[in-house]
């Protein structure tokens, strides 16, 4: 049987998990699990090589078409305050005018 952590701040044992995040119902704490220390050790990179981070800007290099509709984010479309998560599209983020959307970092450059 898998036991979830105790509360780091209240050293609480009735913890849950909510999505990606461990909660405390007693103080109402809120840590992350090890699944972003994963990610932190990860080396996001864009199509120049140069490393990505959590809130950089980045500029899209060609055209995308958005998957279900009939929308092109165009090349040299920016994206700021980008998030950087696991898995094959690497970037959430919102692009104005199309609103939330994934990206694959090889599709994009830092600013």
């Amino acid at each position: 049987m898998h036991t979830l952590p105790k509360c780091p701040k209240c050293n609480s044992e009735h913890t849950y998990k909510d999505s990606m995040l461990f909660v405390c119902p007693e103080c109402a704490y809120e840590w992350a699990n090890d699944v972003e220390e994963k990610i932190a050790d990860i080396a996001f990179k864009d199509a120049n090589g140069n490393t990505l981070q959590d809130g950089d800007a980045v500029t899209v290099i060609k055209d995308l078409k958005v998957k279900g509709s009939s929308l092109v984010v165009k090349v040299g479309t920016k994206v700021k305050n980008i998030r950087l998560v696991e898995g094959d599209h690497d970037i959430d983020c919102k692009i104005e005018g199309i609103g939330p959307m994934k990206l694959k970092s090889q599709f994009v450059k830092k600013i």
